[in-house]
């Protein structure tokens, strides 16, 4: 009678993420991060699931996407101290757009390119030469709408939780474009 009823998943995770916020999101990035892979590599039309890219996309999700994400909204939030008025939202969407944003998806591409496919750095420069504009472009006339939200209605320490999420589905989105990519290079040589 005096023990306390069992806490749920969720409020396990809570609970998780308010005493442990850095490690919690670098876990959850990770996590998503790799389902994403799996999902993706399913996608396309690989039947085997090659667990070593599975295990790097997490190590990558987890030990950058979701620290880089936990120290960029505190920062930004301390700069503008929590103000969530129009203006301030405005700014700090364009400033995440051309800072974070680009660099995430430069060393993701990066590190695709070189650690996961183990390509040589040659194929993986021209791959990122010819690619990235287009990723990152398409990435701007989706990924502002993404932060408005975020700095608009979400609460801190759950900012990185919504884009890992988005970028569960981004995630594939990228896997597949570096795949095609990759197939499309091989042919023409």
């Amino acid at each position: 009678m005096g023990s306390s009823p069992k806490k749920t998943t969720l409020q396990k995770y809570l609970s998780e993420l308010q005493q442990h916020p850095l490690r919690t999101k670098a876990i959850t990035a990770g996590v998503l991060s790799g389902l994403s892979d799996v999902v993706s590599q399913k996608l396309s039309g690989i039947q085997k699931i090659q667990l070593r890219r599975v295990l790097l996309k997490v190590v990558f999700a987890g030990g950058f996407l979701g620290p880089a994400g936990h120290f960029f909204h505190t920062y930004l939030d301390k700069v503008f101290k929590g103000k969530k008025d129009t203006k301030t939202v405005a700014k700090k969407v364009i400033l995440e757009q051309l800072t974070l944003s680009p660099v995430n998806h430069l060393l993701f591409m990066i590190y695709y390119g070189v650690v996961i496919e183990r390509g040589p750095w040659n194929l993986v420069r021209e791959r990122i030469k010819k690619t990235y504009p287009t990723v990152q472009l398409t990435a701007w006339t989706f990924f502002p709408v993404v932060g408005w939200i975020n700095y608009k209605y979400v609460p801190l320490h759950f900012r990185v939780i919504l884009h890992s999420v988005v970028a569960f589905f981004w995630g594939i989105f990228l896997t597949l474009r570096a795949r095609s990519t990759t197939l499309a290079l091989a042919k023409a040589k």
